[in-house]
């Protein structure tokens, strides 16, 4: 065991942790050679104490920023999940409002932000919402098009047993379209930490209870360069991590109903 995991860290952990330990050096000597200053490059060690500062509250912000994403997501997996069976159970459905759900994901959120606020207010809740109308797009596409998919011939068996509409449903088409819905899940996790980021460009918190996206908006309007980095590099890691747990669940789902889609 311990040794497949000390290979497993040595082929897939020591490659990126290299190039990130040459990248930062990098980073830090350009900086010492140029002479920047921190208000245009800070050092890596200026961002990592403007990180830790507690005044900040990086760590809380990150916390914030990460339960909109998930309420978000979860949000658009079970609406999106529930759309999408709506339309394979009914094509007149699916033809009349699946069009809608393109036009929905290509609205600018910029646009709608000013009804999110209007209709929910600033705080959390807006935030969500932004998170939602983000990532709910490729759960919906993703899973109406494993729902439809379905061979003819096995459409063909089940109506010779006279399956009902809800068998044919949930017994061939909604396994068929796990590998689909977890590939939607995917990308949606993804888009649920950028939903929610620029919810909270748009809609906020207070200043007491506010995520990395406000902080980011503070901070450059600060011109503080460190803090700044420091809540730029707290977003990407959130996102990071965020898509790497998506992938180990997703993973685990296919492991379990489809093995042979599971990712290596």
């Amino acid at each position: 065991m311990i040794p497949r995991l000390l290979a497993w860290g040595a082929t897939t952990l020591l490659p990126p942790a290299v190039v990130l330990v040459v990248a930062v050096l990098a980073w830090d000597r350009t900086c010492v050679a140029f002479e920047l200053k921190p208000y245009l490059m800070p050092r890596p060690h200026q961002v990592w104490d403007a990180a830790i500062q507690p005044e900040r509250r990086l760590f809380a912000a990150t916390l914030r920023t990460a339960a909109a994403a998930v309420c978000g997501l979860a949000l658009s997996l079970v609406a999106g999940t529930l759309a999408a069976l709506a339309f394979a159970g009914q094509v007149w459905v699916r033809r009349a409002l699946f069009p809608y759900t393109i036009v929905f994901q290509t609205m600018p959120v910029v646009a709608i932000a000013p009804l999110v606020i209007l209709w929910s207010g600033t705080g959390f809740r807006s935030i969500v919402i932004v998170a939602f109308v983000i990532s709910v797009f490729p759960v919906v596409g993703n899973a109406t098009q494993g729902l439809v998919r379905v061979d003819a011939k096995m459409l063909e068996l089940f109506a010779c047993y006279r399956a009902s509409r809800m068998k044919l449903l949930f017994k061939l088409r909604l396994p068929l379209a796990i590998p689909y819905i977890v590939a939607g899940a995917r990308v949606a996790s993804g888009l649920s930490v950028i939903g929610a980021i620029v919810g909270e460009f748009v809609a906020g918190h207070g200043v007491k209870d506010y995520g990395l996206g406000y902080l980011i908006q503070v901070t450059s309007s600060q011109s503080n360069t460190p803090a700044l980095f420091a809540s730029v590099a707290a977003s990407t890691t959130l996102g990071l991590t965020w898509l790497a747990l998506s992938n180990a669940i997703g993973n685990a789902v296919l492991s379990r109903y489809a093995p042979d889609q599971r990712e290596s």
